[in-house]
C-alpha cells in the first residue's frame, strides 16, 4: 500500500473540519433563529437537542456503513445530502422545517467519522497514528472557528448567511472528495445491514482494547463537559462579570488540543500510545487545580484550559489509533461503538455538571471534574497492569 500523501490528509482534516461544523453554527445563533421564528427561549434549545440526537443515530445507522458500502460514494453521498440539509436551513420558512434541516445536518455530519476511519485504512500502518492525529486535529479546528465565524456572519449578514456558506462551501467539498478518493477498493464482506449494525456492539465482547477505550473515552469527555458546560455561569456573574464575547475566547483556547492530537499519533506509531495515554489522563487530572482558581485568576483558568484540552485530544487520538489496529475491516463499525461512549460521556458530563454547579457552586463543579479524571486515570493504570491491548500500543510490521 502506498503512503498517503500530506495533500490528501489535509483534504481529510479539511472536510472533517467542515462537517463538524455544521453541528455547532447554531450554539451562537439562537437567539436569532427564536426571534425570527417566534420561539421561546426556553423552547429554542431544541434546536440544538434536535442536532445532536441526529448525530447520536447517524453514529449508530449511518457510520456502520463504512465497512458495507463503497466509501468513496458513501462519503460524496453524505457530503451532497449535508449540503441539501443546510440549503434547508438557510431557506426554511418556518420552525418545522429549520427542525428538520437541524436533525438531518446532525445525521449526516457523522460523515466525519467515516472519513476519519477510511483516513486510517487507507494509511500504511507506520503513519495510521499520525494521520487519525491530523484528520482529528481538522475536527477540533472545525468546531472551534465553528461558534466564531457563525456569529461574524450573523452580524454582518443575518442568522441565514452562514448555512448558505456551508452550503455552497460543501458541494464544493463533495466534488473535491469525488476528484480525490480513490475509485477502486478492496471488496467490502458481504452481509446484511441488519448484521452490520448488530455486529458493532458483539465488537464490544470480542474486543478489550474497543471497551477500555471507550469507557476512557466516556469518562474523559464526561470530564470535559464538566468543565465547558457550566463555564459561563462564573464568568459571567460578578465580580468578573465578562460578556459573551470576552467568554467565547476562552474557547480558542482548545486549539492547543489540535497541536496534541497530530503530535499524539505520531507517538503511537512509535509504540508510546499506553504512556502518552497515562501522561495525558495525569495532566488532565492536574488542569483542574488552576481552573478551580477561575474567580481570582483569569490566566489559571486560561492556563487549566489548555492543559484539560491537550490532554483530551491526546488520549483521544491514541485510543483511535490503537482501536484502529484491531480490525482493519471494521474500522467503521469500531468507529461507530467507540464514539457512541464519546456521546454518552458528553451528555452525562453536561447534566452533572449544571446540577453539581446549582447544588456546590464552581468549587463543586471543579471536584467533580478532577473525581472522573482520578476515575479515568486509575481505570487507564488497571488496564495497563491487565496487559490486554500491550500489543496495539507497538507500530504493526
Amino acid at each position: 500500500m502506498k503512503s498517503l500523501s500530506s495533500g490528501a490528509v489535509l483534504l481529510f482534516s479539511v472536510a472533517c473540519g467542515l462537517a463538524v461544523g455544521n453541528v455547532y453554527y447554531a450554539q451562537p445563533l439562537l437567539d436569532a433563529m427564536a426571534e425570527a421564528f417566534g420561539l421561546s427561549a426556553a423552547s429554542v434549545g431544541i434546536v440544538i437537542t434536535l442536532t445532536q440526537v441526529g448525530y447520536g443515530v447517524g453514529l449508530v445507522l449511518l457510520v456502520p456503513l463504512g465497512d458495507l458500502l463503497n466509501r468513496r460514494r458513501l462519503i460524496v453521498t453524505q457530503t451532497l445530502l449535508s449540503a441539501v440539509a443546510l440549503l434547508m436551513i438557510a431557506l426554511a420558512p418556518n420552525s418545522l422545517w429549520l427542525l428538520l434541516g437541524m436533525t438531518l445536518t446532525g445525521l449526516l455530519a457523522v460523515v466525519t467519522q467515516v472519513l476519519v476511519a477510511y483516513a486510517a485504512t487507507l494509511a500504511i500502518a507506520a503513519q495510521r497514528g499520525r494521520v487519525v492525529g491530523v484528520v482529528t486535529s481538522g475536527i477540533v479546528v472545525g468546531i472551534l472557528l465553528a461558534r466564531t465565524v457563525a456569529g461574524g456572519m450573523a452580524d454582518l449578514a443575518g442568522w441565514r448567511a452562514i448555512y448558505f456558506l456551508s452550503a455552497g462551501l460543501t458541494l464544493l467539498m463533495a466534488l473535491l472528495l469525488l476528484r480525490v478518493l480513490p475509485r477502486h477498493e478492496a471488496a467490502q464482506p458481504v452481509t446484511t445491514y441488519g448484521a452490520l449494525i448488530a455486529s458493532v456492539f458483539s465488537l464490544f465482547k470480542e474486543e478489550a482494547v474497543l471497551r477500555q477505550r471507550a469507557l476512557l473515552a466516556l469518562l474523559t469527555f464526561a470530564s470535559a463537559m464538566v468543565l465547558w458546560t457550566p463555564m459561563v455561569l462564573p464568568l459571567a456573574a460578578p465580580p468578573l462579570s465578562l460578556s459573551h464575547s470576552e467568554i467565547g475566547l476562552f474557547g480558542l483556547a482548545g486549539a492547543a488540543g489540535a497541536l496534541a492530537a497530530a503530535r499524539a499519533g505520531h507517538l503511537a506509531d512509535r509504540g508510546f500510545g499506553q504512556w502518552v495515554s497515562g501522561l495525558s489522563l495525569l495532566l488532565m487530572l492536574a488542569s483542574w487545580l488552576p481552573i478551580a482558581l477561575t474567580q481570582s485568576s483569569l490566566w489559571a483558568l486560561l492556563l487549566g484550559v489548555i492543559a484539560l484540552d491537550l490532554g483530551l485530544q491526546a488520549v483521544h487520538v491514541t485510543s483511535q489509533s490503537m482501536i484502529y489496529r484491531v480490525r482493519p475491516e471494521a474500522q467503521s463499525r469500531l468507529t461507530a461503538g467507540y464514539m457512541l461512549f464519546y456521546s454518552i460521556g458528553s451528555a452525562l458530563g453536561s447534566i452533572g455538571s449544571t446540577a453539581m454547579y446549582a447544588w456546590a457552586g464552581w468549587i463543586g463543579v471543579c471536584w467533580l471534574g478532577a473525581g472522573i479524571n482520578a476515575v479515568a486515570l486509575a481505570y487507564w493504570w488497571l488496564t495497563l497492569k491487565s496487559g490486554a491491548p500491550a500489543q496495539c500500543a507497538t507500530p504493526a510490521g
